[in-house]
């Protein structure tokens, strides 16, 4: 286990720096695992604490609605509690699993704004109460807009997530392809070139973020949402090498001084994975994988015993389904290929048997 150790449990602040850091010296990164209820929260950190690795949660807007119920009336009231719900859930049990979990939420474009705005308002009357945030780390993916506007309203949210020892994601670039809303289908026939961020840009955002909190960069380098057939996506982590270097050299930093995500995480080469976070990703997202890893075994349950999902009683023998058809059957099926897809992730990232959890 490295030398420094944070409690385990929902990690911000200090603790949340100490997280990215260790990753970042140890040469090793964290899945970020998009969630919706609390089975897919569940599952994640038990495929964490099999794998002696921290991790990330994190939900986007559309998650965080799910996790309210698809029955609410108030849309945005359903984002934003279902939101506060999950994060307070991971608070409740995270330590109990024995790992550091990092809540996050995901990619927040302009429209939604006003849903990070109001998970802040949430935040500040937990830090007032609990003496930290709610969340680790909230992200603005401004990617869309002009840099100079991106840039301000980073600029503008961040003073006030400081304020209560929280984190910031932005992007720089656009990642490709559609996530929960955000974004847009990815076309495997176009010149993609704005896949690939430019150094410079990503030096400007260090200028002006960097002396007003903590704060991490997606990075484009060629990486789109969802799986896309091999070969057409075209990953150049070379990209993030070289802004970290011009960073390193106009301010005169140590190694990476920049915290890097890597989105669009699923079905990558594991190669480019390795190599990304060499130049300091801490953080991959995963998603579409997740979903499948899910979905796939409750498939299979199905398939398997077609007539507990017809008959509560066998028209034939009389045979009770009740066994098969209780809902923990099959959900525990998808927690448990959840829980087997993460040891892949987290080995493939180096952070499997790295937890930096104590207590």
């Amino acid at each position: 286990m490295p030398q420094k150790s944070v409690r385990a449990g929902v990690v911000t602040g200090e603790s949340y720096k100490t997280l990215v850091d260790a990753a970042k010296t140890g040469g090793y990164a964290f899945p970020a695992v998009n969630v919706v209820g609390t089975n897919s929260i569940n599952a994640v950190m038990e495929a964490a604490a099999q794998a002696r690795s921290d991790i990330i949660i994190q939900l986007s807007n559309s998650g965080g609605a799910f996790f309210a119920g698809a029955g609410m009336a108030d849309s945005f009231q359903a984002k934003v509690l279902g939101t506060v719900s999950a994060a307070q859930h991971a608070h409740l049990l995270a330590q109990h699993y024995g790992i550091c979990v990092a809540m996050h939420t995901d990619h927040a474009n302009r429209e939604l704004i006003p849903w990070i705005e109001a998970l802040l308002d949430e935040g500040e009357k937990y830090y007032e109460q609990h003496g930290k945030p709610l969340f680790s780390s909230h992200m603005l993916d401004l990617s869309a807009d002009p840099i100079d506007f991106n840039l301000s309203e980073c600029a503008r949210i961040l003073e006030r997530m400081a304020k209560i020892d929280m984190s910031l994601e932005i992007e720089l670039g656009v990642t490709g392809g559609e996530e929960d809303g955000i974004g847009s289908e990815f076309d495997e026939a176009e010149d993609n070139s704005k896949l690939y961020t430019q150094p410079e840009d990503v030096l400007r955002a260090y200028n002006l973020l960097n002396p007003i909190g903590h704060f991490s960069v997606a990075a484009s380098f060629g990486n789109v949402h969802g799986v896309y057939k091999p070969g057409n996506v075209k990953l150049r982590p070379e990209i993030l090498k070289n802004s970290q270097s011009l960073v390193q050299k106009t301010h005169s930093t140590g190694e990476n001084p920049l915290n890097l995500v890597f989105h669009g995480g699923s079905g990558s080469e594991k190669a480019k994975i390795t190599e990304a976070v060499g130049y300091g990703v801490f953080k991959m997202n995963i998603d579409t994988d997740t979903q499948f890893a899910f979905s796939a075994p409750v498939g299979k349950f199905v398939n398997d015993n077609p007539k507990a999902f017809l008959y509560q009683v066998d028209p034939e023998d009389g045979t009770p389904y009740k066994k098969l058809y209780d809902p923990r059957k099959y959900l525990r099926a998808g927690e448990l290929g959840v829980v087997a897809r993460l040891q892949e992730a987290c080995e493939d990232l180096g952070s499997k048997g790295n937890s930096i959890a104590e207590g």
